[in-house]
């Protein structure tokens, strides 16, 4: 089929352009048969039917043509192939031109050339006569002025010589006008010059000059030696004159050990000093390590063996900071003192590492910084504890008139338990923030250290809560011997309240900021803090103190008790005319009770309303009483008796040994109860006839009114006054009660006493 003839338009161009690089390469080719040969060309044109190539067949060729083209196809191939013959014939005819006009252009170039050859020839032999003539004329001048400049050259040694032999003998006085000037480094100079020739004849033509030289040269050493230890040189003037002894090959290598003894010296007075450092005043220290610094340069160049000795003296001094500045970190310092300082040893380390390479220095004073940061942790936390435990002792060291009391001791101990807890953190968190550097190797530890600190520090601070209660013998012992009874109860109580304090807030909050600005692990450096185990230590022992301050007062209470039935024989008691001066006794016990309990604990916020039961018990109670006071004779009493045990059948009981709550009314009332408790117990031991039963019953009945005011549970309250009379019967020979006219007259007698004294007192 025939194509179109936009599609035979390219291949015909590309077949244009290669028979024309084919045409032109056979043209220009060396040797045609390899081209036609070459892998290239015989890959390109291996088909019969490609006209280019050395293997076409004009016949396979027009058999193709034939049979896939119409006669439009063959005529237009024909034109097409015309004109590609006609232009094949105009390039090659212009190529051969071109060429032609190049070989002519050659030829003319070689005909030049061949004629400027052949003049050039006669001057290069005319140039080599007359180099020939300079030559031989030099060479005749050189034979004439030849003796004249060895005469010269002999004279210009001798002139030399004759310098050299003026300058040994001006020697001497040289040196001596340098030892005066002070100009060492001329006269070593100087002298080094002029030793070949002492040491060639010495001995014979210059024997005079070299002992005058020796003898200056003895003196330039003595000079040098002086300078060389003199503390007030410059570290510089002194490394010279250590440079100049050894240019006179004096055995300067002796005195290394003596001097680097002297250098260790004058540091022990470059003592660092926190308060300057703290002040931001300049410090005659910063010019003696730079002159430290340049000394360990001097020391170098001078001894190059020194560097052991050197990185040994410079540990020391870096060790000998890290001592004061432990020292100073006990002085209850902040975060941002303590950084001071340790910068002002970082950056002394850095310069001295400049001039002891390989020192590791830097690694030494990271050991320093690590022990002085865990002791400024470790410190912390103990000042902490020191303050805690001095406000607490205060209340067994207050008397009378200093105003201190259980409230202020209380509300300083908790500021200080959580708000001094806090600040602590807080502080060593600014050692975190440093971004100096100094403290990035350290950031883990220090974690660490605060965790294992906070720890530690709750447990000691439970123990010490448990010395001060007087569970350690010897602490008890030395409490007790400082105050008395009343105010070791009032610090019980405080710790009572305090450790309640740190189990519910303090290390609650804590905690919290532990949790925001110290939180790692593993814990390599030390234990976790764990909250769980202190808290449950501070529980315990809140629950413990506040029940020993209850015994402590209810044991105070049941000797006042044991004095009062232990005094009078009951059974032959007289008839009561007042109530007894005991119940002052309890009362102003209660008080003081009431008063202690209302600084430290706070109140129970619930609501106590009386039950129908204990409604029920007054009324009980009362109509018993009445029945009591209307029955004048013994079997009457009896009789009552037998209704008392009736009625206690129908009461409600009364739990003596409840759990005690940090409140106020919890432990007033636990109070009371085993204090009337107590009563009742001393009440069943003895035997009373009707007066110390009539007694008994005018205290009991005296104390309703005012244990009411004090107590929340009135019910309970009245139940164990009732059972103080009920065994105050049990133990009567005749139990009549007082008739209520003549109860209520001495209690109302009573009642205007107590008030007439306290208006006189006040």
């Amino acid at each position: 089929m025939m194509g179109s003839d936009g599609d035979g338009d390219a291949p015909l161009l590309d077949d244009k352009a290669k028979r024309m690089r084919d045409l032109l390469s056979s043209f220009y080719a060396p040797n045609p048969s390899m081209l036609s040969h070459s892998p290239t060309a015989s890959s390109k044109h291996s088909t019969p039917d490609d006209i280019n190539s050395s293997s076409f067949d004009p016949n396979h060729y027009m058999n193709i043509l034939v049979n896939n083209s119409n006669l439009e196809g063959l005529l237009k191939r024909h034109v097409d192939m015309a004109a590609e013959i006609k232009n094949l014939d105009t390039d090659l005819q212009m190529l051969v031109y071109e060429n032609y006009n190049k070989f002519i252009s050659a030829t003319d170039t070689i005909k030049r050339m061949k004629s400027n050859i052949l003049g050039m020839e006669g001057n290069m032999e005319y140039l080599l006569e007359k180099i020939m003539s300079v030559q031989s004329r030099s060479d005749s001048v050189n034979t004439s002025l030849f003796e004249k400049r060895e005469h010269i050259e002999k004279l210009h040694r001798t002139c030399n010589l004759l310098r050299k032999v003026q300058f040994i003998y001006d020697l001497p006085d040289r040196l001596g006008k340098c030892i005066k000037s002070e100009a060492y480094a001329d006269a070593v100079r100087f002298y080094t010059g002029a030793m070949p020739i002492f040491k060639a004849y010495g001995d014979s033509s210059f024997h005079d000059c070299k002992r005058a030289s020796d003898e200056a040269i003895a003196i330039i050493v003595k000079n040098l030696q002086e300078k060389l230890f003199s503390d007030s040189e410059p570290i510089q003037v002194r490394a010279e004159a250590a440079l100049l002894l050894k240019q006179l090959d004096f055995p300067v290598d002796n005195l290394k050990t003596k001097l680097l003894e002297r250098l260790e010296h004058s540091l022990r007075d470059i003592q660092l000093k926190p308060e300057e450092i703290k002040n931001a005043s300049p410090s005659a220290r910063e010019v003696a390590i730079l002159e430290f610094v340049e000394a360990i340069h001097a020391f170098r160049v001078i001894f190059p063996d020194s560097e052991t000795q050197l990185v040994k003296i410079a540990k020391g001094l870096i060790t000998r900071d890290f001592v004061i500045t432990e020292e100073y970190v006990t002085t209850r310092i902040c975060a941002a003192d303590l950084l001071g300082v340790l910068r002002v040893i970082w950056n002394e380390s850095l310069l001295m590492d400049e001039v002891l390479q390989d020192s590791a220095l830097s690694d030494h004073f990271l050991e320093g910084a690590k022990a002085a940061v865990k002791l400024y942790v470790e410190s912390a936390f103990s000042q902490l504890l020191l303050d805690i435990s001095d406000c607490l002792l205060k209340i067994l060291k207050r008397d009378e008139t200093e105003e201190y009391s259980l409230e202020t001791a209380l509300d300083a101990s908790t500021k200080l338990a959580l708000q001094g807890g806090r600040n602590l953190l807080l502080d060593v968190c600014k050692i975190l923030d440093d971004d100096s550097g100094i403290i990035d190797k350290l950031r883990e530890p220090i974690i660490d250290w605060v965790q294992e600190g906070l720890q530690d520090f709750f447990r000691q601070l439970e123990d010490q809560f448990q010395s001060f209660s007087g569970k350690n013998n010897s602490s008890a012992t030395q409490i007790h011997g400082l105050t008395e009874a009343a105010a070791f109860a009032g610090l019980v109580l405080v710790l009572a309240q305090l450790s309640a304090f740190i189990e519910q807030t303090a290390i609650p909050k804590i905690n919290e900021e532990l949790a925001v600005s110290f939180s790692a692990g593993p814990y390599e450096y030390g234990p976790a803090f764990v909250p769980g185990e202190i808290s449950r230590k501070f529980r315990s022992a809140g629950d413990k103190f506040l029940q020993q301050y209850i015994n402590i007062r209810t044991q105070r209470i049941s000797l006042l008790q044991k004095k009062r039935f232990a005094t009078p024989k009951w059974v032959k008691h007289k008839e009561p005319r007042e109530v007894h001066m005991f119940v002052d006794l309890f009362l102003q016990e209660l008080k003081v009770i009431v008063n202690e309990v209302k600084q430290v604990l706070p109140q129970d916020m619930r609501k106590h309303r009386r039950s129908n039961a204990s409604s029920a018990s007054s009324k009980s109670n009362s109509f018993r009483e009445e029945k009591l006071l209307h029955r004048s004779n013994t079997q009457r009493a009896r009789s009552q008796l037998l209704e008392t045990h009736l009625a206690k059948l129908f009461k409600q009981k009364v739990e003596i040994f409840t759990k005690v709550e940090h409140t106020q009314e919890s432990v007033v009332m636990t109070i009371v109860k085993l204090s009337l408790k107590s009563l009742q117990e001393f009440v069943r031991l003895q035997t009373f006839n009707r007066s110390g039963f009539q007694q008994i019953q005018l205290d009991m009945q005296f104390l309703r009114t005012p244990l009411r005011e004090i107590v929340e549970d009135e019910a309970a309250m009245d139940f164990l006054l009732d059972e103080v009379i009920v065994a105050a019967t049990e133990r009567c020979l005749d139990p009549i009660p007082l008739e209520s006219p003549i109860l209520d007259k001495l209690i109302q007698a009573k009642l205007a006493k107590s008030l007439e004294e306290n208006t006189s007192s006040s």
